[in-house]
């Protein structure tokens, strides 16, 4: 097929699940990667495989890849969206949530860079984009591991693409502010959800899914000599 090859890690839900919809419709073959297969599946996009794996577990995302590449051609795109958002504050919050974003935000998005690059070198196109968050460029109150986490996919991906650059690579990160995602599930703090959904409502409301889905499609549709570095969005209403 003409349309080139897009991977998705996190791909079962949120953001992920949204941006496998909008390259779906635009005819890309995909590869999506989430611990929950069955929410992959339930998404019945054609040209899709769908594999459960851990984006800590190399060996794994390696055959995966492998696989969708040897059905649909070379990754053309790879979207490293898996995250996991623990709020709390350091003296209060275990270092397992710590080691958890960490594993998931960090090295799991290293792996899934340096799995690709070998190929998209060898092809001199490629273009990686690394979810990140508004919380990657300022800081939060109960954040501090957390932003810790997405300063480092900036961190990360800069250095990558002035690397990547002479391969014709690009290296994209979106930074998304305030969004519905089931992230908010993931923290272990009444309270901080609490002040969070409120927060949520004082500014009227946050992004969809949809729309941070839209700016990703965007930012990869632009011509192959076109690399948009940093793309930060949030709610107009958004102050901080």
């Amino acid at each position: 097929m003409d349309k080139k090859l897009i991977v998705i890690t996190g791909a079962s839900s949120g953001f992920g699940a949204e941006i496998a919809r909008q390259f779906s419709a635009l005819g890309h073959p995909l590869l999506l990667l989430a611990r929950r297969t069955g929410r992959l599946y339930a998404l019945n996009l054609p040209h899709t495989l769908c594999r459960s794996i851990d984006v800590n577990d190399r060996q794994s995302f390696v055959e995966a890849i492998d696989e969708a590449e040897e059905r649909y051609g070379p990754v053309d795109c790879i979207v490293n969206n898996a995250g996991i958002m623990l709020l709390g504050s350091i003296e209060q919050q275990g270092d397992t949530e710590w080691r958890k974003m960490f594993e998931t935000n960090v090295l799991g998005l290293l792996n899934g860079m340096s799995i690709v690059l070998e190929s998209m070198k060898k092809n001199q196109r490629g273009t990686i984009i690394n979810i990140s968050s508004l919380a990657g460029r300022k800081t939060y109150e109960h954040h501090a591991a957390y932003s810790g986490t997405k300063f480092a996919v900036h961190g990360i991906s800069e250095t990558v693409r002035w690397e990547m650059a002479p391969y014709n690579i690009r290296v994209i990160t979106l930074a998304p502010g305030a969004a519905e995602t089931e992230l908010l599930d993931h923290i272990t703090s009444d309270q901080i959800v609490d002040e969070y959904r409120q927060w949520k409502s004082d500014i009227g409301g946050v992004m969809s899914a949809e729309e941070v889905a839209k700016s990703v499609v965007f930012a990869y549709s632009l011509p192959q000599s076109v690399c948009i570095r940093e793309l930060v969005i949030a709610p107009t209403k958004q102050q901080n």
